[in-house]
């Protein structure tokens, strides 16, 4: 299925999102939002939009508020609530409901946005992410953010940084690939990310209780079809989280994909594409 890949800008509350779109040829079954985790870019979702649009699926990849190519916000607003709003807005530009995907960050203002409107998204995939995260992982992944705030000498160092946050990862990240993620100021590699994001009040340690309590209430509201993919090594998800979601959305699905940790995409994009298209296919054409 041959398919065609376009920059465009999106509207979000109050800010500009830059995405990439990725077309097939021929008559699309749906649109699909990719939305990233908290300090990646729309390209940690390049694969995965070109295997949907080579399977019929018209997908973006979009870079979230104060993230890559999009603007940062005016305000300092990073809360699920804010990137909700963003996805809200986006939305009711495409004139369809989309299908939701969201890992991390992503994923819980996925959750608070179709939990809050019902009717917004056609379905909602949810890539290690739960009501329930582990402190752990969660403080491991906000101590990698607060390590990189003073840039890096070189790519390569970014790259080391990287390997050690996650040294089981099968595929090595690749420095070509990280330079997206990156960029040079005054000789030296920033993350593409508003430093801002990490001292947003609700993204705190101390408001885990609130953003659990949060996003509980929109999961039970949610009826639409659901997917949970979970990386079997996640320390962010845990068996318990899994089970406490699949019991908050009757009727949802769930994926663990072994030797996958929190980054399920980077650690292996073929599983989470392969299972991505078997839900679109299974549950979201047949609803």
């Amino acid at each position: 299925m041959t398919y065609s890949t376009t920059v465009t800008t999106l509207r979000g509350d109050g800010v500009s999102l830059v995405a990439d779109l990725w077309e097939p040829r021929s008559e699309p079954k749906g649109t699909v939002l990719l939305l990233h985790g908290g300090g990646q870019t729309r390209h940690s979702w390049q694969r995965t939009g070109i295997r949907l649009a080579q399977q019929r699926w018209r997908a973006y990849c979009i870079d979230a508020r104060g993230h890559g190519d999009s603007q940062w916000s005016p305000d300092g607003d990073y809360s699920p609530d804010a990137h909700a709003r963003d996805i809200r807005t986006v939305v009711s530009d495409l004139g369809e409901p989309p299908v939701l995907v969201g890992a991390s960050m992503g994923g819980m203002a996925s959750l608070v946005a179709s939990g809050d409107e019902p009717g917004l998204a056609r379905a909602l995939v949810l890539v290690d992410i739960t009501p329930k995260a582990e402190p752990a992982g969660l403080a491991k992944i906000t101590d990698f953010m607060q390590a990189g705030l003073s840039g890096f000498d070189s790519l390569d160092d970014a790259l080391g940084a990287v390997i050690e946050y996650n040294p089981h990862r099968t595929r090595a990240p690749r420095v070509e690939g990280l330079r997206k993620n990156l960029r040079e100021h005054e000789g030296r590699w920033y993350w593409h990310w508003d430093p801002r994001m990490l001292s947003d009040r609700t993204n705190s340690a101390a408001a885990a209780a609130e953003r659990e309590s949060r996003a509980r209430a929109a999961a039970r509201a949610i009826r639409i079809p659901t997917l949970l993919i979970r990386g079997a090594q996640s320390d962010v998800v845990s068996p318990e989280g899994a089970r406490e979601l699949l019991e908050l959305i009757p009727g949802s699905r769930y994926i663990d994909v072994g030797g996958a940790g929190h980054m399920v995409g980077g650690d292996d994009n073929d599983v989470l594409s392969r299972g991505l298209v078997e839900f679109l296919d299974e549950a979201v054409l047949t609803a």
